[in-house]
C-alpha cells in the first residue's frame, strides 16, 4: 500500500510539473484541456497521497485546484474551444512570448500606454 500511496503521489507531481513546464516552454496552451487535464490528475494523485499521510492542508489546497480545473473544463464547449484571456494575457509568438526576456512586458506596458 505505502507503495502504491508513493508511486500515485510521485506521478501526480510529474504530471504537475509537466503541465508548468510545457506550458513555460510554450508547446502547451494554459488555457487548453490537456493543460487542465494535467492538471486535475496531478492535483487528484496529490490529493490521495496526501490524505494517505494525513497532510490536510495539502489535500484541501488540491481539492480546491481540482474544483478550479473542473471548473474550467466545464466551461470550455464540447467544440473544442479554449478559455477566454484576459486582454493582457495575449503574447505575439513572433516577439517570443512570455520567454523573451522581459519583451513580453514591454508589450503590456505599451498596451496600457495612452
Amino acid at each position: 500500500m505505502n507503495l502504491a500511496v508513493a508511486l500515485v503521489g510521485w506521478a501526480a507531481a510529474a504530471a504537475l510539473l509537466a503541465a508548468y513546464a510545457l506550458v513555460s516552454a510554450g508547446r502547451l496552451d494554459g488555457s487548453g484541456r490537456a493543460f487542465q487535464l494535467l492538471n486535475l490528475a496531478g492535483a487528484a494523485g496529490l490529493t490521495l497521497n496526501s490524505a494517505a499521510h494525513r497532510a490536510w492542508p495539502s489535500v484541501a489546497l488540491n481539492a480546491v485546484w481540482i474544483l478550479i480545473g473542473v471548473a474550467a473544463l466545464a466551461g470550455m464547449s464540447s467544440a473544442g474551444t479554449r478559455l477566454r484571456r484576459h486582454p493582457r494575457s495575449r503574447r505575439s509568438r513572433s516577439a517570443g512570448g512570455s520567454g523573451s526576456g522581459g519583451a513580453g512586458l514591454r508589450e503590456d506596458l505599451a498596451e496600457q500606454a495612452p
